[in-house]
Order: C-alpha cells, then structure tokens, then sequence
C-alpha cells in the first residue's frame, strides 16, 4: 500500500466518494463530491470503480508528495498543476515518478477539481462511505478537511499505467450551462422543476424567480449555495411545518433570498421550497464560485428524467474515454 503526504493543504481539501444515500431519516445527509460526474470520470481514468474515495480541492489546491509514486488524474476545474516543476494537464491519466510532488495552485474556472489516485484513498468507512461530511466532522480522514503533515492511505494498483484521456466534445454536454454560459458571459442557466410548495407562490412571483438573475454569495458552503438579488415575494400560503428536505431543493426564507440546498444540506426545513435543481445540473451547481451569476429555467419532470438519462448514457460510453 503507497501514500501520499500532504505538503499543503489548500483552502479546502477533502475525502470524498460518491456520498451515503439513505441515511436521511436519521439526520445523516449524503455529503459526497459536490461535482460527481469529475470524480467518476477521474477515477475511470485511472482505473478505480467510480465510486473509489478521491481528494476534493476548492478553490485553491494544494501539494501532495508522492513516496512511492502512483498513477493519478486531475478533474473537474483547471487548477494549474505542475509534477516537480513541470505543468501537467487536466482530464488525463499521469504516471507520478517515486518521490515527486504534485502542486495544485489556484483554480482558473470553476469552484472544484479532483485529485483521483489509483486505489482510491483509503479511510475507514463511516455508514458506507468514505466522504468526509464536514459540518458535522463525520467520516473521510478524521472528518476533517486536510492539514500539512497528513499522511494518507492509498490502495494497491490494480493494472499497470495507461494513458487514457476524456473526450473533451462531451464536456458541453456534460455541463452543458456552465461551460457555454461561463464562457459567453452570461448568467449560468440551472434548470429546475417546482418544489413541494410552489403553488404557494403568486405567479408573478414564480415567473420572476425564473427571470431574476442572481449572484452567488460569499456565505455559500457544502451545505447551501445562498444567492442574492431580488427577493422573491413573500408566499400567499402560510406557514409550514418542517419536513424531510432533497439534495438541490430551493428554499425561500424570510427575506426573500433563495438558498439552494448542497450536498451537507440539513434533512429537514421549515422554509418553503418553490423549485428543485434537476439531477442533471448538480454537478453544476459544485463548480458555482462565489460571486458567479446563475438564472433559474423550469423543466417539466419529464423533459429533466429525459436529460438525465442521456447524460447516464453518455457516462457510461466507453466512447468517452479514449486510450
């Protein structure tokens, strides 16, 4: 077994898999990486099952030693990383030479990048899953965001190098409004089906939810992506009891500001909740940054279940991976 020595940190490093669904009647919500599609991806370029634990960097990454060497990718948000002084390249496997170390600077796009190793990261489970739930100090290592000196655990390789690289024509389509949207300038479209309470709202109010623009919140974490703009108008219904809340649900609290639930998003809320972020587009939502500007696009339930299934489609291609 190899290992990897943490030399820095970053602004926020984590331990995550793809996340512990079903724990949400006993207040336990999935955590996991906030962008899967980079993680899965990442961790087929090396050769892991797709749900193997990787290192989860935001916004700034970070350095890691490599003593024994290892094969690794680097996904989602373009970090700018050099293997002892040279630059190396995102959505691709690397040999990592014995001894190297790899430095991750800031990100030059969006929010997350993933280091995904061959083997996986390993940790001691907690409920099934490797990620760290940082609100409540669950889980990953010593659940916890890493910390210079941190040693970590890497399971044996399972096949010898090989280079394999991601298609990059499926990105747009993968993350079809941040890339497009991001690079046009204009506010980044986040598709959304009514929430529970929708009906709550006045039209007008609905209506405007959709064609506000919002900007992303310097108060945004792993538990919700608060916004600011223009408030939503106060909901004609009442007051509701709280109830069991979903992974991307948006919520309107008093003031009128929407907060769209992450992935340590709390199990229940009082406040209600005028749409719900399709499946498709969280992975949108974990590259959002702070002060990025997003607008609101109602989906039928039907046309977001038909989206998701084309993109699982295209996931699972081995199209998509070129060797």
């Amino acid at each position: 077994m190899s290992t990897i020595r943490v030399e820095e940190p970053g602004l926020l490093t984590t331990v995550q898999d793809l996340g512990r669904e079903g724990f949400g009647p006993l207040g336990v919500s999935a955590s996991g990486a906030a962008d899967p599609i980079a993680l899965r991806l990442g961790n087929r370029l090396v050769g892991n099952a797709e749900n193997a634990a990787a290192l989860e960097m935001t916004l700034v990454g970070g350095a890691f030693a490599f003593p024994e060497g290892g094969v690794v990718a680097l996904t989602g948000s373009d970090f700018g990383a050099m293997l002892d002084g040279n630059n190396v390249g995102t959505w691709e496997s690397l040999e990592v030479p014995r001894g190297a170390t790899l430095r991750v600077g800031p990100s030059r796009s969006g929010a997350r990048g993933y280091l995904c190793v061959q083997g996986g990261i390993v940790v001691t489970p907690f409920l099934g899953s490797s990620s760290t739930h940082v609100m409540t100090g669950l889980g990953g290592y010593q659940g916890r965001p890493l910390r210079a000196g941190d040693v970590l655990q890497v399971g044996a390789a399972t096949a010898p190098f090989r280079r394999r690289t991601v298609d990059p024509s499926v990105f747009a389509e993968l993350w079809p409004h941040t890339i497009a949207d991001r690079a046009s300038g204009e506010p980044m479209r986040i598709r959304v089906t009514d929430g529970e309470q929708s009906a709550w709202f006045a039209e007008a109010a609905r209506g405007a939810f959709a064609a506000n623009v919002y900007r992303v919140s310097e108060q945004t974490n792993r538990m919700g992506i608060r916004l600011e703009g223009t408030p939503v108008a106060e909901q004609s219904g009442g007051r509701m009891v709280t109830e069991g809340v979903s992974l991307g649900a948006v919520q309107i609290p008093p003031g009128g500001l929407p907060i769209i639930l992450f992935v340590e998003q709390q199990t229940t809320g009082g406040y209600p909740k005028i749409a719900n972020v399709i499946t498709a587009d969280l992975a949108s939502l974990g590259q959002l940054r702070p002060r990025d500007v997003v607008r609101f696009e109602r989906v039928q339930v039907a046309a977001a279940r038909s989206v998701l299934f084309r993109r699982e489609q295209l996931l699972r291609s081995r199209k998509i991976i070129v060797e």
